[in-house]
């Protein structure tokens, strides 16, 4: 009766914001409904994560990659990228996450003022979405593109959960990632880069990795000869996309993505993101670590199929 979690919630439910809301359309079906239940599973997840795990020793991380499949497959592996996070000095989130829906060449910004979860809402950051609107670069989401998109929607909880000990929660900056062409990342990488360079800004880029089985119509290694499981060669196929990752390899990733034809769904918003970070004065500095890696089954024949989740801190 006197769980302080419960009045902080029924609190922020109360005074929960006006405006146009994105509703979380898939709550009750790719997670709990419940907030109290949801932030239970979560802070469980997080806790399992050993401490050490995901820290840096004297920096606080500037951007996460992370799964946003049902928490129940990846809410554990998820975890491992959201317990680095440091809330005390971060002012502002940007949250980054493919289209699974709609095709676009380019990237789409919310006309949502806030986005719901069942844990209480979170702000959008109004003065940083008018500002990459004035680019002329974006297009923009309908609220039913919005509401349908579980790449975001699958992050919001986990930011409510990580930033619950702070006085205020931060903004929002939700981007929707298109089809975009090499050139097309390099265009938006150079826009996001300035803000990459601000220390209280983080980044979320969303991101499930390989998707293999006949229900995804890609099923590489089933004709192998090698010694090796399917599972054992999907998980080297994602860590050589990893590796190119953590050198910060733009060029090299999209070269990779090109020849295996890997079915990282979020390839578009981590190409985008390592241009901005490229394009950052601070590049030099970043270091991008993968935390972890799990699959949501292990796959030995044809009739299986498998998802891989990675997290990766950046700091």
């Amino acid at each position: 009766d006197n769980d302080p979690r419960a009045l902080t919630f029924f609190a922020m439910a109360e005074a929960s914001t006006t405006g146009r809301v994105r509703h979380p359309s898939h709550a009750g079906s790719w997670y709990s409904a419940d907030g109290t239940a949801l932030a239970d599973e979560l802070g469980a997840y997080l806790r399992a994560v050993p401490s050490s795990a995901s820290t840096h020793p004297t920096r606080a991380p500037r951007a996460l990659i992370a799964p946003h499949a049902g928490y129940s497959y990846s809410g554990p592996a998820a975890a491992w990228a959201y317990k680095a996070v440091d809330p005390r000095v971060v002012r502002r989130v940007f949250l980054l996450g493919p289209s699974h829906h709609v095709f676009l060449k380019q990237c789409a910004l919310t006309t949502c003022d806030a986005y719901r979860t069942p844990m209480g809402d979170l702000e959008v950051d109004a003065r940083v979405v008018a500002e990459l609107r004035a680019t002329g670069a974006f297009a923009e989401m309908s609220l039913s593109v919005d509401e349908d998109e579980h790449s975001l929607e699958m992050h919001l909880p986990y930011i409510r959960e990580v930033f619950k000990s702070e006085q205020k929660m931060p903004p929002l900056v939700p981007v929707l990632v298109g089809a975009l062409s090499n050139a097309a990342e390099k265009k938006f990488g150079d826009i996001f880069a300035k803000y990459l360079d601000d220390p209280a800004n983080l980044f979320v880029v969303s991101s499930d990795f390989c998707h293999w089985g006949k229900r995804f119509g890609y099923t590489p290694f089933l004709q192998s000869s090698g010694r090796d499981e399917i599972h054992e060669s999907i998980e080297a196929l994602d860590r050589r996309g990893m590796a190119l990752i953590e050198t910060k390899d733009a060029d090299g990733f999209a070269a990779y993505l090109e020849e295996t034809k890997n079915t990282v769904c979020g390839r578009h918003p981590i190409g985008l993101f390592l241009r901005a970070v490229l394009a950052s004065t601070k590049c030099a500095e970043r270091e991008v670590r993968f935390v972890r890696y799990e699959q949501s089954s292990k796959a030995k024949t044809e009739r299986d199929s498998s998802v891989s989740y990675a997290s990766a801190v950046v700091y």
